[in-house]
């Protein structure tokens, strides 16, 4: 291939679509075939293995036990809303690997074959909406266990069934949960280009939660390219939107959307541009949280402390960090590793303080070390 055709591949400009292709790229790759959405060519796969394939639901993942309700009355764009709010709550409890499994049974079993039974119009786009938030779900677990691939492609399947029956609220926030994405995956130009493809699209919907969030999300990819300049200006329009919020307003998908979020990501924006002490201000306000979203707590928590080490106020940085480690013990997570080992290397530098050292047997514990110093 040449270094054009890869450029226009990564840019995603036109994915590719040809299977053959991508076939043979993965065989030369050794990208084993669990991990595609397509039979390797040249493979034959056993009838007991393709009968244990998610089409849907993981894109090639092995299906969990059915759900098996018994229930042979069609779908109905209520119980998968209802479905969505159980399996949400789940999530932000426990953790995206706590119910995964059987979410991606219950899309690929029940949701799935669903998507072809004929509803009136109507019906229909309040029911391609309702799976598109179902597949949202299924793309934060998947993100939150560490599963990128997944999560990226759950995410897109929601933003064109949003697009395809003109949901532009919905479809705001796929682009913003993507834009969250690149910059937890530190990149800052695709989250800025995510971010701002967001607020274009929620500009017209007359939510200003979804303004304020995808104005943050913009502040955050910004702040990640060094951009204070426009960081900030992206701050001040999420304030000024957050700012004529209702709070009757939110749609169930946006209703995490609140003032402690917003202070949680302002203060990762702060922490990028180098103004750790409004970043520390953020942090704490971020821990006026509504109950029921522990991970969240756990995240904002070794925001803090982390923000306490870059500081050098270590006594408070270790006690704020052993809440977090607590909460953590529970939580089925891979992102909540991630905030601890994080949190853990800004205290490397400090490691041979008693209070750190003794923190750092707990940290073990959980097979998180010190390890090198951070580079941000």
């Amino acid at each position: 291939m040449t270094q054009a055709q890869i450029s226009r591949l990564e840019r995603g400009a036109k994915p590719p679509s040809d299977l053959d292709k991508l076939g043979t790229w993965a065989l030369i790759l050794h990208i084993p075939e669990s991990l595609l959405w397509f039979r390797l060519p040249g493979r034959e796969t056993p009838a007991s293995a393709t009968s244990a394939r998610v089409g849907f639901g993981w894109f090639g993942g092995r299906r969990a036990p059915s759900l098996n309700t018994g229930a042979s009355a069609p779908l109905s764009v209520d119980s998968i809303r209802e479905t969505t709010a159980t399996f949400r709550g789940l999530d932000n409890r426990f953790g995206g690997g706590h119910a995964r499994a059987m979410l991606g049974a219950y899309l690929a079993d029940e949701v799935a074959p669903a998507m072809h039974d004929h509803r009136p119009g109507n019906v229909q786009v309040e029911f391609v909406s309702a799976v598109a938030e179902l597949n949202q779900l299924a793309g934060w677990m998947a993100y939150d266990v560490g599963d990128m691939l997944s999560g990226r492609r759950h995410l897109q399947q929601a933003l064109q069934m949003c697009q395809r029956v003109g949901d532009h609220a919905l479809s705001a926030e796929m682009l913003a949960g993507m834009s969250h994405q690149a910059a937890h995956a530190r990149d800052g130009a695709g989250s800025v280009g995510l971010a701002r493809a967001a607020r274009e699209t929620a500009a017209d919907t007359g939510l200003a939660a979804l303004e304020s969030e995808t104005a943050v999300m913009e502040a955050h990819g910004l702040a990640l390219v060094r951009d204070k300049r426009g960081s900030v200006a992206a701050l001040r329009d999420a304030e000024d939107a957050f700012g004529r919020v209702d709070q009757v307003e939110h749609p169930p998908w946006l209703s995490y959307y609140d003032a402690a979020y917003l202070a949680a990501k302002m203060a990762h924006c702060m922490r990028e541009l180098g103004e750790l002490r409004a970043a520390e201000r953020f942090a704490r306000r971020s821990l006026e949280m509504s109950a029921g979203y522990d991970r969240g707590k756990l995240f904002n928590i070794a925001l803090l402390a982390s923000i306490l080490a870059d500081l050098r106020e270590i006594e408070e940085a270790c006690a704020v960090g052993r809440d977090a480690l607590h909460l953590g013990r529970k939580l089925q997570s891979a992102r909540t590793r991630l905030y601890l080992q994080d949190f853990a290397k800004r205290l490397h530098r400090h490691r041979t303080m008693p209070v750190v050292a003794e923190l750092g047997d707990e940290l073990a514990a959980l097979g998180i070390s010190f390890g090198a110093a951070p580079t941000a």
